[in-house]
């Protein structure tokens, strides 16, 4: 599964969204809100996490009073690795869709009886 296309695939997924969440941080104010959920949705996750009951992934267990805790550095570092997983399957799959009948034969496991 690593290949040149996969990995093309997979640095373009990461650029395109660092492109499409650029704006919150340094664009115009009507493209903020809809740049601001992009950039956020992923970091919600840990939040799910902590809900799913996965321990030590938020600062003092969670329990921030009205605000939201921030996430540890065991929480970051689950966020990249869960989301840089998840865009290396999406990256095969589109790299495995992608490839023509011919090439996609070759990669085909041998049928029984040939």
């Amino acid at each position: 599964m690593l290949n040149r296309r996969t990995v093309k695939i997979f640095t373009g997924l990461w650029v395109a969204y660092a492109l499409l969440s650029l704006p919150a941080w340094v664009g115009p104010a009507f493209l903020q809100e809809i740049s601001s959920h992009i950039y956020l949705t992923p970091i919600w996750a840990v939040y799910i996490f902590h809900y799913l009951g996965v321990p030590g992934l938020l600062e003092h267990g969670g329990a921030c009073g009205w605000s939201l805790c921030s996430p540890t550095a065991t929480g970051w570092a689950l966020l990249i690795v869960f989301w840089a997983g998840v865009a290396w399957c999406v990256a095969g799959g589109l790299a495995c869709l992608t490839l023509g009948s011919r090439a996609r034969a070759d990669i085909a496991p041998p049928r029984a009886g040939r």
